[in-house]
């Protein structure tokens, strides 16, 4: 059941607009949402981020993740592009991953209101040690 096309561009801001630009920071406000026509049933959507990328908040330096996300929707669903906007806004923000992974997890629990909810950060190496980080609702 795809929408039509010119029903979409009254509710996405960012889905069909190639020229936007990423945004400078992370908000929960980046992410679009549709109509979850499933709603009665559970089901798990799965999101794969394998580019992801963040600022070590000390050194600056770039830090390179993996970051999966899972959820069952309730009344709304994510909107794959606008949260691809989102997490590339991240490129350029200064945390944690314990902080990012959180942050993640609360600003899609904000967008959509889903059933349930994990996100799952794995962090490369450094200096030996890798981080993995799991937040669930």
């Amino acid at each position: 059941m795809a929408l039509k096309k010119s029903t979409s561009k009254k509710i996405f801001r960012l889905l069909g607009h190639s020229e936007e630009k990423y945004p400078g920071h992370p908000s929960a406000g980046i992410l679009e949402t549709f109509p979850n026509r499933f709603s009665k049933r559970n089901y798990w959507i799965r999101f794969d981020c394998s580019e992801f990328t963040s600022m070590c908040p000390v050194t600056g330096q770039p830090d390179f993740a993996v970051i999966h996300i899972r959820y069952v929707p309730d009344a709304l669903c994510i909107e794959t592009k606008s949260l691809k906007f989102y997490l590339a806004s991240y490129r350029h923000t200064r945390s944690f991953n314990e902080e990012i992974v959180n942050r993640i997890l609360d600003d899609l629990v904000e967008a959509c209101h889903p059933r349930k909810m994990e996100v799952h950060g794995e962090f490369s190496s450094r200096g030996g040690i890798s981080v993995t980080v799991d937040a669930s609702h």
